[in-house]
């Protein structure tokens, strides 16, 4: 057995899948979850000293590549004074000022104050009560195939119907709960009309992923998202954009930053905000903050919430992730998905590649995806063997068809060539599979 294997078996002996998060599991592509030991700019290590090129990146937190060294020392500083205090620290104010000046494109400002948290899950989870407090109402509007946390009523799938009330979408949630969520078509604005004229003065919000990148990269219809938040304004609803995903990684202010011909009531944030350490966030105008605890009656609290480690690196990411920054990941996710789509192409296999900034996925369809139904409609059994494919050659991509892949600034020619190098055998693995 190799050391990989061992621990695997050993965390497994303990650990429910062996794994604290479903997808590092490898249940979708089989075979063994690579234990990772440590990582570097592009590259992580495995327990057994095997380095690869990583396009997970934490599943997003990683913009400026694993261990940056101002990041790292960022922390270590922050650790020296004291791992935690809940107490207020100088760091929570100063990161919340980033946010905000970020959050902030020409003389249109998207957020006023912020609340910061540990986790996604945390931070949509307070938006939604928060929207509920606001609005005296219940009901919520998702869309299918967009992830916002598993807290129990974002786990609803899809009815049957544009406004039918969604049913469990895990074991332990109970129906009545599920059914204070509308799950709807994503980029289907008569779905959402028809939900508001079948539920007046029921909707307290919409919660849409400002670009989905749960279930592959979904890209929002030109002026779906401004459209949304018309529509829920005149139905007297609100909007929470989750940039969990998208979020200071897409651009300096995420996806709204792209177009900001509109204003989302609320904003999520994850992953880049910690810059690789549990921290999350949401923000909005100062009206509507305001009505979180200790001011207003939306109660909320966290013992972690604000970790002065976390802020610490926090500052530092988005202190560093400046305009090259954001022109080098983009230049890596545009050279390496045009890599992907070129080999796919040579070995005949029908497929998409679909982006929304650096973010991009694979569908093997022919068809472009618009939502979750397009999305599953795919010969997804190829990605297992154009997966392992590529991780028996060095190069470590999500595992799952429906993730997104991640670049950072530390992908540099070398990192890049070893991935191109490596495609030409995954798609002749992909095309040879069977269902």
């Amino acid at each position: 057995m190799s050391r990989n294997d061992d621990v695997v078996a050993r965390s497994r002996a303990v650990l429910p899948g062996g794994v604290n998060s479903p997808v590092r599991a490898f249940g979708s592509v089989g075979g063994l979850p690579r234990t990772i030991a440590s990582a570097r700019g592009a590259y992580v290590t495995d327990v057994d000293g095997i380095e690869y090129v990583d396009l997970v990146g934490s599943w997003g937190p990683a913009l400026l590549g694993h261990a940056h060294p101002e990041v790292v020392e960022a922390v270590r500083e922050a650790a020296s004074r004291g791992l935690s205090f809940g107490a207020p620290t100088e760091g929570e104010a100063e990161l919340a000022e980033l946010v905000i000046d970020r959050m902030t494109v020409g003389a249109t400002r998207a957020v006023e104050k912020v609340r910061l948290v540990s986790t996604g899950t945390e931070a949509t989870m307070t938006a939604i009560r928060l929207a509920r407090g606001a609005t005296g109402r219940d009901l919520l509007i998702k869309f299918a195939g967009h992830y916002h946390g598993h807290s129990d009523g974002l786990l609803a799938e899809s009815g049957s119907g544009v406004a039918t009330l969604g049913l469990p979408g895990s074991a332990g949630v109970p129906e009545p709960i599920a059914g204070l969520t509308l799950v709807l078509p994503y980029n289907d604005l008569d779905a959402v009309r028809a939900a508001f004229a079948a539920h007046p003065g029921r909707i307290a919000a919409i919660i849409a992923e400002a670009a989905g990148a749960n279930a592959g990269v979904l890209v929002p219809d030109s002026g779906f998202n401004a459209a949304l938040v018309d529509l829920a304004h005149a139905a007297g609803a609100l909007v929470i954009l989750d940039e969990v995903l998208t979020g200071f990684r897409v651009g300096p202010a995420g996806w709204w930053g792209l177009d900001p011909s509109y204003l989302p009531d609320l904003v999520t944030w994850g992953k880049v905000l910690g810059g690789g350490l549990p921290l999350a966030g949401l923000g909005g105008c100062a009206e509507l903050m305001d009505r979180l605890a200790p001011l207003g009656p939306v109660y909320q609290a966290g013992t972690l919430s604000g970790n002065p480690l976390a802020v610490a690196a926090g500052i530092a990411t988005l202190r560093l992730a400046d305009a090259d920054v954001y022109a080098r990941v983009d230049a890596a996710a545009a050279r390496v998905s045009g890599a992907v789509d070129a080999a796919l192409t040579a070995a005949g296999i029908p497929h998409v590649i679909s982006r929304a900034g650096s973010l991009f996925s694979i569908a093997f369809r022919s068809e472009p995806v618009r939502d979750y139904t397009d999305a599953r409609a795919q010969d997804a059994f190829r990605y297992a063997a154009f997966f392992h494919a590529l991780l028996d050659a060095g190069v470590a991509p999500p595992p799952s068809v429906f993730e997104a892949w991640f670049l950072s600034a530390a992908h540099d020619d070398e990192s890049l060539e070893r991935i191109e190098a490596a495609l030409p055998a995954a798609a002749a693995a992909a095309a040879a599979s069977r269902p």
